[in-house]
């Protein structure tokens, strides 16, 4: 597979410095105005293939994932693990606690301080796997915060690590640039019946939606805001997975309070706790405590 196009390539070890990764001004700036950004090289290549060989560890299921924290997010709870297009695996430090306080982690710290400020703590970690030819493996158009307890500070800085290159053909992420200025959350609606039958929300594109797909190579990250629109395409490749390693830190007040009340980022979480967040408003929610939404609306590279 011909790899992702990458500025600066060769150059992105002077911005690491032990547990830290320098983020410039017009990085800090590019997060604010279009709710993510694009940070190269923030691990080096043994780096990667260390948390790669904990990544595939899971994978092979060697490690012991607790009922719904092991799921595929492009279908219902009851499809067969076999047939999983994307394999979702929760809290991966929660089952390896070998993986707390990894390199990739701190160096998340020192880049969620820098764009957002002091007070921001580790909340919660996860891994995501498209295999090859698996045109459904399509995660839907969201906003994390309409899965999430909305707090007083809900500052977040969401990492998504590339293990492999990935690119529009092997589905990656897609922003839709702005979204996360908005003043309410978009109406999501669960993509599967209910919660109690899968984890998945959607929400749906306005017609003046520009969605952008972001490309980027392995040891890359991007970086969301919490209010940001994203989703990605189903893995068109014949031979390229597409796995990613998810870590967020947010405010330390919103991780207290979510524990307090319950909520661990498990799909294992009570359903009366998962069916009580993303609420900024009550007035288009159903009986089951979840916005309504229209028509479903897959992603599709820009």
């Amino acid at each position: 597979m011909a790899r992702v196009p990458q500025e600066n390539d060769g150059i992105a070890w002077e911005r690491r410095q032990g547990d830290s990764y320098r983020v410039s001004e017009e990085e800090i700036a590019a997060f604010h105005r279009d709710g993510y950004v694009h940070l190269q090289g923030v691990l080096a290549e043994d780096e990667i293939a260390q948390l790669e060989r904990e990544f595939m560890a899971f994978l092979r299921r060697e490690i012991r994932v607790e009922g719904r924290d092991f799921c595929d997010m492009s279908a219902d709870y009851s499809k067969p693990v076999e047939s999983f297009s994307i394999i979702n695996i929760m809290l991966p430090s929660k089952y390896n606690p070998s993986l707390k306080g990894n390199i990739y982690q701190r160096r998340a710290a020192s880049i969620s301080q820098q764009l957002l400020g002091d007070g921001m703590v580790f909340d919660y970690d996860q891994l995501l796997a498209k295999p090859p030819n698996k045109p459904d493996a399509e995660f839907k158009w969201h906003q994390d915060l309409a899965y999430w307890p909305v707090t007083k500070d809900t500052r977040t800085a969401s990492f998504w690590l590339a293990i492999d290159d990935s690119t529009i053909q092997n589905g990656c992420l897609q922003f839709v640039p702005g979204t996360h200025l908005e003043h309410q959350l978009r109406d999501h609606g669960p993509a599967h019946g209910d919660r109690e039958k899968s984890h998945t929300l959607f929400a749906t594109l306005a017609p003046a939606d520009a969605p952008k797909a972001m490309e980027i190579r392995r040891g890359d990250v991007t970086v969301h805001h919490e209010r940001l629109l994203h989703g990605s395409s189903g893995n068109l490749s014949s031979d390229s997975w597409r796995r990613a390693w998810v870590i967020a830190f947010r405010s330390k007040e919103t991780v207290e309070e979510e524990r307090r009340i319950g909520f661990t980022h498990s799909h294992n979480d009570k359903l009366e706790v998962l069916n009580s967040v993303g609420r900024e408003g009550d007035s288009n929610r159903d009986a089951s405590g979840i916005s309504g939404s229209g028509q479903d609306s897959n992603p599709r590279p820009s």
